[in-house]
């Protein structure tokens, strides 16, 4: 168990170091680590943990990695791989932070994170392409997925009340389609 633990808090903490930009520049690492490498779980319990880790409280990484550990582990997993994913995060930021007034002005240092920030846009579209492909699956998905981005780009609506009205327009669908499916299996 201790072993499994620290694999967890390992494995997070690799993630933890390398992810810039968050929870949806995380994604193929964690399909690759989570889904290919460890056979721990399928995509779709991922999009799954990060669907609702988006309408929870806090930053989507730790939800997710919780969710991961919770999963493998139970509670202390769940803590293993919290801790794993904000341990890299706590110490870069304490260096940073000790060295800021050097580093803030710096040509190298304005340059790096430009870079790293094409490289996190990059990731980003890769995790929507993903998460297009296994949630948008018909019509009515490209719909919802449509009205939802134009009600996230142009109004202040919190991406909780979306995420909300996405599980109960899912919700209603599905109630929808099985009633469909059951008068025309009656007939």
């Amino acid at each position: 168990m201790l072993r499994d633990l620290l694999i967890l808090y390992t494995l997070f903490f690799r993630m933890g170091a390398v992810t810039f930009g968050g929870g949806y520049a995380m994604l193929p690492i964690l399909r690759r680590e989570i889904i290919q490498n460890h056979q721990w779980m399928d995509e779709e319990t991922i999009m799954d943990y990060y669907a609702l880790s988006q309408g929870l409280p806090g930053i989507i990484a730790i939800n997710v990695s919780v969710f991961i550990g919770y999963r493998r582990r139970g509670i202390p997993g769940g803590v293993a791989a919290a801790l794993g994913m904000v341990s890299p995060c706590i110490i870069i930021i304490s260096i940073i932070a000790f060295f800021l007034s050097s580093f803030q002005d710096n040509p190298y240092v304005q340059h790096a994170l430009a870079g790293i920030s094409v490289c996190v846009a990059a990731l980003i579209l890769d995790a929507v392409i993903s998460m297009w492909k296994k949630g948008v699956k018909d019509a009515f998905g490209i719909v919802v997925c449509l009205v939802m981005l134009c009600l996230s780009v142009f109004t202040d609506l919190s991406p909780i009340l979306l995420v909300i009205a996405c599980a109960l327009l899912g919700i209603g669908a599905k109630k929808i389609t099985g009633s469909v499916r059951k008068e025309g299996e009656g007939k």
